[in-house]
């Protein structure tokens, strides 16, 4: 039996689990569709997987949709899903999409609890990757296939993951994240590549050279699970990865998974914009990790702040992004929460 599509929202709305005829609490998933999204690719193609979802979904499943309509929207919607006992909530669109609705999972440091005698079952986390990276699904080799995705999501096979946290300056402003946190050139390059999606996964490439005009290397402190502060001279970027790609497909911490209870830490040190176009390749296949300019470590958290000069300041100019949306600047601490939510796979 297919269900009917709740109307358009686009503001706060109320979701509860629904009882069928039978007594039994029907499955209630949200998703939260960024229309907006890759050039507003995103909302035609979920116009086109959604009768394919309507007519596999029966009469124990309730589908409801939200439209995002600007930034942090769909951190707000999930929010609200998740104290009202959803099933599932299923991000549709790219990583930035995914990150939002990551965050709606939490409110004041811990994970939101289902208000009102909710449901007893953990609300799901899922994914729809529509977006113009889709970093985070390639390490579960998901694609865009409207059978795969519909398949996946009734089977509704549950993997609990981790979610790693960003904290950054001004004010210690912090974020969530499932993917790939990242700190100077890289960050900026991020920023930039947001200007150029049209096209495509070459945006990201685009952002990189750009941001390399007046970048700087700098001379940096890091400290690794609470130990000693160690050097990392004239860094570069620096990477700290719960999931593998970055920057539209590039393997950047090949070795990382969401399942592991640590982060991959990858920093690279003295990179010149030549060195990347050399070696883009290796970035994008994983092999970077053997050059000498780069170090990898396993880590629960890590902390990193600019080496500074005797009664100097730190110049607020050392980006901080996670899953590519902004957190701050340096000094920054990253720290994995284990096992933190049920995502869909």
């Amino acid at each position: 039996m297919a269900f009917s599509f709740a109307p358009t929202v686009s503001c706060g709305f109320s979701i509860s689990a629904v009882e069928t005829r039978s007594g039994a609490m029907s499955r209630e998933y949200v998703f939260i569709v960024n229309p907006n999204g890759s050039n507003g690719n995103t909302g035609k193609e979920w116009k086109k997987l959604r009768p394919k979802l309507e007519a596999k979904f029966d009469k124990d499943y309730k589908i409801k949709e939200a439209f995002t309509s600007g930034p942090s929207h769909a951190m707000e919607i999930a929010k609200e899903a998740v104290r009202n006992g959803a099933h599932a909530v299923v991000a549709v669109g790219g990583d930035g999409t995914f990150n939002e609705v990551v965050n709606g999972f939490f409110d004041d440091g811990k994970p939101i609890e289902p208000e009102n005698g909710g449901s007893s079952t953990k609300t799901a986390l899922g994914l729809i990757p529509l977006g113009t990276g889709s970093d985070f699904a390639r390490t579960f080799g998901w694609t865009k296939n409207a059978n795969e995705v519909v398949n996946r999501l009734l089977k509704g096979q549950r993997q609990r993951i981790d979610v790693g946290y960003a904290k950054a300056e001004p004010e210690n402003s912090g974020r969530y994240f499932v993917n790939v946190a990242d700190v100077h050139l890289s960050a900026k390059a991020g920023s930039i590549a947001a200007h150029y999606k049209r096209f495509g996964n070459l945006c990201y490439v685009i952002g990189a050279l750009q941001a390399f005009m007046g970048h700087r290397n700098l001379d940096m402190k890091i400290r690794v699970d609470d130990g000693e502060w160690k050097e990392a001279p004239q860094t570069t970027a620096l990477f700290v990865g719960n999931g593998k790609y970055h920057g539209g497909g590039m393997k950047i911490t090949p070795n990382a998974h969401p399942s592991t209870r640590d982060f991959e830490m990858v920093t690279f040190e003295n990179f010149k914009w030549f060195d990347f176009l050399l070696k883009m390749h290796m970035l994008y296949n994983g092999t970077h990790t053997s050059l000498k300019e780069v170090c990898c470590e396993r880590v629960h958290k890590v902390e990193i702040k600019e080496k500074l000069q005797p009664n100097s300041e730190t110049t607020g100019k050392v980006v901080v992004q996670a899953d590519g949306e902004y957190v701050g600047h340096l000094p920054a601490t990253f720290t994995v929460i284990p096992a933190a939510v049920d995502l869909i796979v």
